[in-house]
């Protein structure tokens, strides 16, 4: 049975803080940004789209 990484937090992090200064740019929370570059028919890249699931999944982990 494969162990998972204790870590896998610090490695999925690749630019600290990015999704929060395109957020800020917005003038936006880091939450609402994210909502708004998952609706379907945004034209956020593909990157952004990645930082934002990302986003709201440690959003999920912190509340437990």
């Amino acid at each position: 049975m494969a162990r998972k990484k204790k870590n896998w937090i610090k490695g999925a992090i690749k630019r600290p803080g990015a999704l929060k200064r395109k957020a800020k740019k917005a003038k936006m929370s880091t939450a609402a940004y994210s909502r708004k570059v998952l609706k379907k028919g945004s034209r956020a890249s593909a990157l952004t789209k990645r930082q934002a699931r990302l986003a709201q999944t440690l959003r999920k982990m912190r509340r437990k």
